[in-house]
């Protein structure tokens, strides 16, 4: 289950009304960054079998089956501050997590 945080969806929303009507938020882990994974997040309006759906806050949140794994119970934030705005990503799975808060790593159990 991914979760957003209130203020997540609103920001989420506002920059939704940039895109097509149809278009939902994707969340997707690829290879890379400073801690060995990084997120990444589009508006997306194709969907594959094996894609997992959420609904949240009024919008449709879809995860790919290989990132699934290491985005399971995260809670997706947002906030503005005086050096800006982000999101910020609270992964319980995340071993390690690099500054600039995007990168993350997972300890392997095996």
């Amino acid at each position: 289950m991914v979760r957003l945080s209130t203020s997540a969806a609103h920001e989420i929303q506002r920059l939704k009304l940039k895109q097509r009507q149809d278009a939902f938020f994707r969340l997707k882990v690829q290879a890379g960054g400073c801690s060995s994974l990084i997120y990444e997040m589009a508006f997306d309006t194709e969907l594959v079998p094996s894609d997992r759906i959420y609904e949240c806050c009024g919008l449709t949140v879809v995860v790919d089956a290989q990132s699934l794994e290491y985005v399971n119970n995260l809670l997706l934030d947002y906030s503005e501050d005086l050096m800006g705005g982000g999101f910020r990503f609270h992964n319980p799975n995340a071993s390690t997590t690099c500054s600039c808060g995007i990168s993350f790593a997972i300890t392997s159990s095996s």
